[in-house]
């Protein structure tokens, strides 16, 4: 891939000033062989004094005047061959001057075939004729640069544009643009944001709205230099004057870098609720903004409906996020059921672990005794020793008393630290001891709650 197309890949075409090909078209010179030789005109560029007009002779003037309707008629093979018959003659055009005019009819047909090699040979031809006017050969020098951007010859390119640049009374921010966006190809990004922030004073001093691809390019340059304020400066204008939802994208991203949360969440959700997130990256990239603020119920819900949507896959990545969402919101029974579909995607016990934790919460005591046994055999728990802790509670509550103990003991067997082997010892003092009591009463006959573990 070209260094050109690699860039219009990254940066998209908003980014590229598009080329000016406003070509050297041969205009009608057979008016000018009517005129005076002796017509006299102002000086237009620089270093140019006061000369005599020259004129194509008749003879010159028609046979080109016979290429015309060819050019007009886009039947550039027939102009071609007519130019070329033109050219080999030696009596036709034979004055320098009209060499000149033959070679910039012969530019344009070829630009107009695409052959923009043999294009750049004739103007070429133009720019180095002893009879070319010297504000042909700065004009030509202009559309070579042009032509050498389209062929990625940024080198000749620059090189003639700098000569124009050099030898003109006024330079456009058009101009300026083009040559920025060859130096950025030459890796001159200093010179190239130069002439950017000129070319957009110019216009601005104008109160002249920039073009689109100006800040585009003025973007690129800043955000390559790290300068990230910048780079939401120039997006926050693209925003209000170009608006388009990958600039809004962008400056959501942008934001991010600077650490500035609310305003990238409040971009892309712009965004979101105008339905330009389409990908499963980006809304739930969006979902974790909103768990990131501590309003997981906004999560919840664009998860949920970004999976009935279809966008997003129910994995058990997914299915854990939403569940997770559903259980800060403490929407438990929504929590479960994404949780229970999760636990079925995946290898590890780490759901069942929390969907035990969970069940406890809501009384589902049985539940969670099972869920917190799946959880031991399936293995791969992040906190083995607070699913024990979860088990033996779920235990307690069932009245199974010794079970519970063995299940604290496993807990203070996993833990890691004094802390976590804390809270199981006094649930065993707490089972042992209600165990004895209810046993002490089922001894004298009284009737009490048996172990109902099932």
């Amino acid at each position: 891939m070209s260094r050109s197309t690699k860039f219009l890949a990254l940066f998209g075409a908003a980014f590229i000033l598009p080329l000016m090909v406003s070509m050297i078209e041969p205009q009608s010179i057979f008016s000018a062989s009517a005129k005076a030789a002796e017509e006299k005109e102002e000086p237009k560029y620089k270093d140019v004094k006061t000369r005599q007009r020259q004129s194509v002779g008749a003879k010159c003037a028609k046979a080109l005047e016979n290429v015309q309707p060819d050019i007009e008629a886009e039947n550039w093979p027939g102009s071609l061959q007519k130019l070329k018959e033109i050219e080999a003659s030696e009596k036709t055009c034979a004055s320098d001057y009209e060499q000149t005019q033959v070679w910039k009819f012969a530019a344009y047909v070829y630009y107009s075939l695409e052959d923009y090699d043999a294009a750049i040979r004739s103007y070429m031809q133009v720019v180095n004729g002893v009879g070319t006017p010297p504000e042909l050969k700065l004009d030509t020098r202009y559309t070579l640069a042009q032509l050498y951007t389209v062929q990625e010859d940024y080198l000749n390119a620059a090189k003639q544009l700098e000569i124009w640049m050099e030898a003109s009374l006024i330079v456009g921010a058009d101009a300026k643009m083009l040559l920025a966006q060859i130096y950025y190809q030459l890796e001159r990004k200093d010179d190239s944001l130069r002439l950017v922030e000129e070319a957009i004073a110019d216009v601005e001093s104008k109160d002249i709205l920039p073009k689109e691809g100006w800040w585009g390019l003025q973007r690129v340059l800043y955000y390559e230099k790290g300068n990230y304020q910048k780079v939401v400066n120039i997006l926050e204008k693209l925003v209000k004057h170009y608006p388009k939802w990958t600039y809004w994208r962008q400056i959501g991203g942008m934001y991010g870098e600077l650490e500035r949360e609310m305003d990238r969440l409040v971009a892309t959700e712009v965004v979101y609720l105008n339905n330009e997130l389409d990908k499963e990256s980006q809304v739930m990239s969006m979902a974790y903004m909103y768990l990131g603020a501590e309003v997981p119920y906004r999560a919840a819900v664009i998860i949920d409906k970004g999976m009935k949507d279809g966008i997003i896959k129910r994995t058990a990545k997914n299915l854990e996020v939403l569940g997770t969402a559903w259980y800060q919101s403490k929407d438990l029974d929504n929590a479960v059921k994404a949780l229970e579909d999760a636990s079925k995607e995946s290898d590890t016990g780490n759901l069942q672990a929390r969907l035990a934790g969970i069940y406890l919460d809501l009384g589902r005591d049985k539940e969670a005794y099972k869920a917190a046994t799946r959880a031991a055999k399936k293995g791969g728990v992040k906190r083995p020793e607070s699913n024990y802790l979860v088990m033996g509670n779920a235990l307690v509550n069932l009245h199974c008393y010794k079970d519970a103990v063995g299940a604290f003991k496993k807990s203070i067997k996993e833990a890691k630290d004094e802390k976590n082997k804390r809270y199981p010892r006094q649930w065993i003092r707490y089972a042992d001891t209600e165990g004895d009591r209810l046993q002490k009463l089922r001894d004298v006959g009284a009737t009490v709650p048996g172990c109902s573990k099932g």
